[in-house]
């Protein structure tokens, strides 16, 4: 079929993006789904700062690709041998794809299942396939969806299916950042009802860290971020204490007021900074959970002595930790008793032809989660 989609052909432009069209609109085709795989109509797609990220040439993408890594859709066709989902069918989208049987598979960690992530390297669906073309030549598929576009040909263990009385512009949201976000404090942090946790960085990912953590029980919430307006708003939404990260002493000051230091601390800037003040923050015994992704040649330097002795943690956390089919259901459980609200994370909603001026309100850090309609 011919679908409407944004290309991004090269990294790196100059800002503002909609002056010089990171993301260029353009038709391209898509073919039908193969063996394993399900053609989705993309009702609603998330902006991410994982996306700004791949605009601005911090991580390098095989080009020319269609990016959008999280969203939620209809499933109109599906491939052979796909027998637990039909047309009609919701589905949230994973953007770390699984092949099922590796030994982080059966471990129960399939969001480093290094089937995935070759794929990602690759820019093809999971089993090595192609099927987005222009002009007879491939496009690259971005994180396995590719959901900047009105359609997308996605491997079946890419989707989770949901009921249909969830409102996709919420359900798309969980494909990364409630996922992220609520994943990193419930399985990475493992946060215990009266643990003292911060978050650092107040994205959309941040944000529904917090989400969590008041859902948790925590005994303190710390809320650090450079911005005044999301520090007010973490307040309003359960925020015990706050912090402007541009302090030269926010880490004393953090510490000063939970006597020494917090249990757990969530980065969720993707920055180095923010990780330095997330380990400054942790008290004796704590561990600095890093759910943000800087570029991929960015450092943190440690006193190891000090790890030792002071039985600190610093632990990744990609995708929050998730088991997508086993954590979106409860997230969505969460979600529907009020303590997941999403729906106050979204900034506005953007047709296709919007996305590059989407992306410029991202980069100036004005809005949280903008929600692009793809179909109208």
């Amino acid at each position: 079929m011919r679908m409407k989609a944004a290309i991004l052909h090269e990294q790196g432009r100059p800002r503002p993006y909609a002056q010089s069209i990171a993301l260029s609109i353009e038709e391209v085709d898509l073919v039908p789904p193969g063996p394993g795989e399900v053609l989705i109509e993309v009702a609603a797609a998330g902006l991410c700062h994982s996306d700004l990220s791949a605009l601005e040439g911090i991580r390098p993408r095989p080009l020319p690709v269609i990016i959008g890594h999280e969203g939620a859709g209809i499933v109109r066709e599906v491939g052979e041998g796909v027998a637990d989902l039909k047309p009609g069918d919701h589905v949230i989208t994973v953007f770390a794809a699984s092949c099922g049987t590796c030994r982080y598979c059966v471990a129960g960690r399939p969001n480093i299942c290094p089937a995935g992530n070759a794929a990602r390297a690759a820019g093809t669906l999971r089993a090595g396939t192609r099927r987005l073309f222009q002009d007879g030549k491939p496009i690259n598929h971005g994180s396995g969806l590719s959901l900047f576009a009105q359609f997308a040909v996605i491997d079946r263990r890419s989707a989770v299916k949901i009921d249909q009385d969830i409102p996709l512009d919420d359900a798309a949201i969980f494909g990364c950042a409630v996922m992220t976000g609520a994943g990193a404090v419930i399985n990475s942090a493992g946060l215990k009802a009266g643990e003292e946790i911060g978050i650092v960085g107040l994205g959309g990912v941040g944000m529904n860290a917090l989400f969590a953590a008041v859902s948790a029980g925590a005994g303190r919430i710390v809320c650090v971020d450079a911005s005044p307006e999301k520090l007010a708003l973490a307040r309003q939404w359960g925020a015990t204490d706050t912090f402007l990260a541009t302090d030269p002493d926010c880490a004393d000051q953090v510490r000063a007021a939970t006597s020494g230091g917090l249990d757990k601390v969530v980065e969720a800037a993707g920055v180095m900074k923010a990780v330095e003040l997330a380990y400054a923050m942790t008290g004796l015994g704590g561990c600095v959970v890093c759910a943000g992704l800087p570029d991929g040649k960015s450092r943190h330097a440690y006193l190891h002595a000090d790890l030792v002795s002071s039985e600190r943690e610093i632990r990744g956390s990609y995708m929050g930790s998730c088991v997508a089919e086993r954590d979106i259901p409860r997230l969505l459980n969460l979600y529907r008793r009020g303590k997941l609200p999403v729906d106050r994370l979204k900034s506005g909603y953007l047709p296709l032809e919007d996305i590059n001026a989407g992306f410029d309100r991202l980069a100036d850090g004005t809005v949280l989660r903008q929600i692009l309609r793809p179909n109208g």
